[in-house]
């Protein structure tokens, strides 16, 4: 028996099942010439989390839909890092918008091996999921959430790419009194971190510019009758009432005003501004006031392109799609300029970012907030809602 010719067969059969991929064997024609090398291909996980369910699932799908379509593009593009060619996976997850969901789904995707996250949507979620994606040394780019204690809590893992609400609530203080000559406010917000937040920065704001709060009232981000709360605040006649919630609430909170014939103006935030709160508002929505944590869609610098592809796929933008589309991409992007999916080296690379996204430059500052973030405040006139003023973020596109 020839050993030596066994040794070498053996030796070949060894190479062709390296690295765990089937090969077959040479059929009898092909024996004698070589066969190209198949290119290898390695698959990576980037997790979302949103609420996929609920009254907020709109807004959910939005970033869902937002990280499916860079992720479509990235594959479609071909990316290669470290000399091996990458097809990135969405693992998607319902958290329900609530806290406690959020943290079980958060350890899920860490057992999956994600290599990033996009999200959470309700900051109510993002900060107690982000301990657990910081202790798993996974970044997390939320493209939604306001409340600035989720950027502040010294995790190095933590990043959003919309303005948080000290810039958002400075930017509505001013506005009620410099723009709405607001001399009296009546405020309610729903008790998350979200709602109670970025009310909180409204009064800061607004009472530093002389406005006096007459009514501090609560709700909770499931009601839908308003009617005991808003009659309260009739009595103390404000000049305008700021609601700190989400367009579910939102929606039902103006037909009431409307139907208690409050004269006060209707002003929120981010989490009204949305085409779900015209359709749930209906005409009641007319001369509702609300800020949106960027520039315009019309005046972002890639929103046209943007939108016709998002679309053809997914319908119509709500609020944050572009946002975690942005995100989806500029996580990919650092993974390329380290030359590694693996967190513990890419995750250097995000404090670096110089992004130029579909929303505009995104750059981060030392604890993950994004530099120089925009906030717009709209007006909904003849069904629509129209552009009132820009503060912050790029020069807007002409």
């Amino acid at each position: 028996m020839n050993y030596a010719r066994l040794s070498l067969i053996a030796a070949a059969i060894a190479t062709l099942t390296a690295c765990g991929q089937k090969t077959e064997a040479p059929k009898a024609a092909d024996q004698g010439s070589a066969a190209p090398a198949a290119a290898e291909e390695t698959v990576v996980k980037i997790g979302t989390v949103a609420p996929l369910t609920g009254p907020i699932a709109h807004l959910g799908k939005d970033i869902e839909s937002g990280v499916k379509l860079a992720v479509d593009e990235i594959n479609a593009e071909g990316t290669t890092i470290d000399g091996k060619k990458v097809k990135f996976e969405v693992e998607s997850e319902d958290d329900q918008a609530d806290p406690k969901i959020a943290t079980q789904v958060a350890q899920r995707l860490v057992d999956k091996k994600v290599v990033g996250i996009i999200g959470h949507l309700n900051s109510g979620t993002s900060i107690p999921a982000s301990k657990i994606y910081a202790d798993a040394g996974i970044p997390q780019v939320s493209p939604a959430s306001t409340n600035p204690g989720y950027t502040t809590q010294g995790f190095k893992t933590t990043y959003r790419d919309i303005a948080n609400d000290v810039q958002q609530g400075k930017a509505l203080g001013a506005f009620a009194v410099d723009k709405l000559a607001a001399k009296t406010v009546a405020v309610i917000d729903d008790r998350t971190a979200y709602g109670q937040g970025i009310a909180d920065e409204f009064v800061k704001a607004a009472e530093a510019k002389g406005a006096k709060v007459v009514k501090r009232e609560f709700t909770t981000n499931t009601a839908t009758d308003f009617m005991a709360i808003l009659t309260s605040i009739k009595g103390a006649k404000p000049d305008l009432v700021f609601y700190g919630g989400m367009d579910a609430q939102g929606g039902p909170l103006a037909k009431q005003m409307n139907k208690l014939g409050m004269k006060s103006k209707l002003l929120g935030a981010d989490g009204l501004q949305s085409p779900e709160f015209l359709k749930l508002a209906g005409d009641t929505a007319e001369g509702v006031y609300a800020s949106s944590v960027g520039m315009p869609k019309d005046k972002m610098p890639g929103f046209a392109s943007f939108n016709e592809k998002f679309a053809a796929k997914y319908g119509e933008v709500q609020i944050y799609s572009p946002y975690a589309y942005d995100a989806t991409k500029l996580l990919v992007a650092a993974m390329k300029r380290a030359n590694s999916t693996d967190p513990a080296k890419y995750i250097a690379e995000l404090p670096k970012t110089d992004y130029k996204g579909v929303t505009g430059t995104i750059a981060f500052d030392d604890k993950g907030d994004i530099k120089n973030g925009a906030v717009t405040v709209f007006q909904v006139k003849g069904g629509k809602w129209e552009t009132l003023e820009t503060v912050g973020g790029d020069a807007p596109a002409k």
